[in-house]
C-alpha cells in the first residue's frame, strides 16, 4: 500500500463518477493514456482489479476490492483536502498564538497586537497568559513580554525604554528634573519589594540614593494616593502614569530624575524555533505600538 499515491485515488473517484476513463480523463485534464497508467499503478499496489471494464459504450462499474478502496481513498482525499486547507489557512495567518505577558504590556501592548491578530485574520486563537516576574519561562510559548532579558535560548526583541519618573507633593522638590542623590534618606511610598523594585532600589542606590521606606503597597494607584496625602515620595514607572489624574493634579508634582532609572521592555521568542505566520505578524504589531509610546515618551521628556 506504500506505492499508493492521492493522485491514483483521486482518478478512481472521478472515474467512478463520470463512468468512463475517457471522460474522466477530460475532467481532470490528464490523457486517456495518463488516467490508465494510474488505474494500473493503483491495481498493482491493491493487488487486484479495481474496476469491470465491459467495453464499448457501457460505463465501467468498481470490482468489490475497488469498492472497498473506493470508500477509503475518499476518506483519505477528504483528509488530503482537510489538510491543504489547515496549511493554506496557517499560511494566510489563522491557527493559534500563545502570548506570555505582564501588567504594563498587557494594558498598553497587547490591545494594538490582538486587535490587528483578530482583524486580519478573524479565524486566529490568541491565548494570552500572566507570567510570573521573578522566574520568567517561556516554555511553549510563542511569545513573552518582559521588563527585562530572560535567561535560556531565547531571542531578544528590544521594544522600548521606560524611564522611571518622580512623583512628589508640590513644593518638596526644585522644579525641573531632580538628581537622583537629593532622594537619600528622604520619605518614600514604595511598592513591596518584588523583582522589579528590587531592580528599581539597586538602581537608586548605585546613584548614591537610599531613600528611607515608610510604607510599602502594592498598586501605582495606591502609592500615589500616600504621596497625594504627604507621607512620602515616590518613583514609579512613566508608562504606570500615562493616563493618570497626576498630571493635572496641583497637590503633585511629576520630575524627570537625574539620571532616569531606565529598564527596558522586551518581547522575548525562543531561538531555532519557526517562527509562525501569526507570531511573526504580532512582534510587528508589539514593535509599532511600542514606537508610539516611545513618542509619547519624548514628547514629555521636557519634564
Amino acid at each position: 500500500m506504500a506505492d499508493v499515491e492521492l493522485r491514483h485515488l483521486r482518478t478512481m473517484a472521478a472515474i467512478a463518477e463520470e463512468g468512463t476513463f475517457g471522460r474522466a480523463a477530460v475532467r481532470l485534464g490528464y490523457t486517456q493514456s495518463s488516467v490508465s497508467q494510474q488505474i494500473a499503478a493503483l491495481e498493482k499496489a491493491v493487488g487486484g482489479a479495481v474496476f469491470d471494464r465491459p467495453g464499448g459504450p457501457r460505463p465501467v462499474r468498481a470490482t468489490p476490492l475497488g469498492e472497498l478502496v473506493l470508500a477509503h481513498g475518499r476518506d483519505l482525499l477528504a483528509r488530503s483536502e482537510a489538510l491543504t486547507d489547515a496549511v493554506e489557512r496557517f499560511k494566510a495567518g489563522h491557527g493559534r498564538i500563545d502570548i506570555g505577558t505582564f501588567q504594563g504590556a498587557t494594558r498598553l501592548i497587547l490591545p494594538a497586537v490582538v486587535r490587528g491578530l483578530l482583524g486580519e485574520h478573524p479565524g486566529c486563537d490568541v491565548r494570552l497568559s500572566e507570567v510570573a516576574p521573578e522566574n520568567p519561562d517561556i516554555g511553549d510559548l510563542d511569545l513573552l513580554f518582559h521588563y527585562d532579558r530572560i535567561d535560556g535560548d531565547v531571542e531578544h526583541v528590544e521594544l522600548l525604554d521606560e524611564p522611571h519618573l518622580l512623583v512628589a507633593a508640590a513644593g518638596a522638590f526644585p522644579d525641573g528634573p531632580v538628581p537622583v542623590e537629593l532622594l537619600d534618606d528622604t520619605p518614600m511610598v514604595a511598592w513591596p519589594p518584588t523583582v522589579h523594585q528590587r531592580w528599581l532600589e539597586r538602581e537608586l542606590a548605585g546613584a548614591g540614593a537610599r531613600p528611607r521606606i515608610v510604607f510599602r503597597t502594592a498598586g501605582h494607584e495606591t502609592v500615589v494616593s500616600m504621596v497625594r496625602v504627604g507621607l512620602g515620595s515616590a518613583v514609579l514607572p512613566w508608562l504606570a502614569l500615562l493616563g493618570s489624574d497626576v498630571w493635572s493634579d496641583d497637590r503633585l508634582r511629576v520630575h524627570r530624575l537625574e539620571p532616569p532609572p531606565t529598564c527596558t521592555w522586551y518581547l522575548c521568542r525562543p531561538a531555532g524555533r519557526t517562527r509562525s505566520p501569526l507570531a511573526a505578524r504580532a512582534i510587528d504589531l508589539a514593535v509599532a505600538a511600542a514606537a508610539e509610546l516611545a513618542g509619547q515618551m519624548e514628547h514629555g521628556i521636557s519634564l
